[in-house]
């Protein structure tokens, strides 16, 4: 079993930033792929990006390449996603993955946060 918890949304100008965390409990997280995903309104989660167990492998939808990094600290069984050069159409409620059946890219995973929400105001 893994627990995940996220934090650290909220409301954004355009071009603005902002850090999400995902701390996560159970299984120790430094031994499965992690990531990030997004749900805007009337719309379907989408792949944001997600980071190997190790952080050695990093991908990320086109949509945010060259904005958001991820990363994580294992000793802290953290997950971040650093966003900058917000967007509008950035604005959805964040979900963080762990995917213990994979070392490399999830799935997505069975385990889900609770969701963060992200607003970017133009």
């Amino acid at each position: 079993q893994v627990q995940l918890l996220e934090s650290g949304g909220g409301l954004v100008q355009t071009g603005g930033s902002l850090r999400l965390s995902c701390a996560a409990s159970g299984r120790t997280s430094g031994s499965y792929v992690m990531g990030w995903f997004r749900q805007a309104p009337g719309k379907e989660r989408e792949f944001v990006a997600d980071i190997s167990w190790n952080g050695g492998s990093r991908y990320y939808a086109d949509s945010v390449k060259g904005r958001f990094i991820i990363s994580r600290d294992n000793a802290k069984n953290t997950v971040y996603l650093q966003m900058n050069s917000l967007k509008p159409e950035d604005t959805a409620v964040y979900y963080c993955n762990a995917d213990p059946d994979s070392l490399f890219r999830v799935k997505p995973g069975k385990y889900w946060g609770q969701g963060t929400q992200v607003t970017v105001s133009s």
